[in-house]
């Protein structure tokens, strides 16, 4: 039987470090990252360079899937389905602080380049698990 995904679900993800992102190529192919996330509202959110080839993908096709997994990608979870939206100016600043919350001096050294004037633009993504996505 097939869980459906509820808050109770996405609390699954909190003890986890990881997600692994599946994005889709125009062809249908599918493209898996580890990225860290955090959970804001009731969704997953992550954080990539705007320019990447994984923004460039979402924005042709909003759909995703993503699972629980380890720093080098190798799957721990259930793959879920989801789509992503981009997040609003105003909901950045609070994510971020989250994020910071979670990853501590991980992310301090992430965000390292900054201070030395080499801050790439940003794109903060949102996934919201859709009806029946656990696969």
């Amino acid at each position: 039987m097939k869980k459906e995904p509820t808050m109770t679900n996405l609390e699954l993800f909190k003890k986890e470090q990881y997600i692994n992102l599946e994005t889709y190529r125009k062809t249908g192919v599918g493209v898996k990252t580890p990225v860290w996330f955090i959970e804001y509202n009731g969704e997953l959110c992550f954080t990539t360079v705007a320019d990447s080839a994984k923004v460039k993908r979402m924005r042709n096709n909003p759909s995703v899937k993503i699972a629980a997994c380890k720093m080098d990608g190798t799957v721990t979870g259930e793959w879920v389905s989801g789509s992503i939206r981009f997040l609003q100016k105003e909901e950045v600043q609070a994510v971020d602080k989250v994020y910071s919350k979670k990853y501590g001096v991980m992310k301090f050294l992430f965000d390292l380049p900054k201070l030395f004037g080499k801050k790439p633009e940003r794109a903060f993504i949102a996934i919201k698990l859709t009806e029946s996505s656990f696969l």
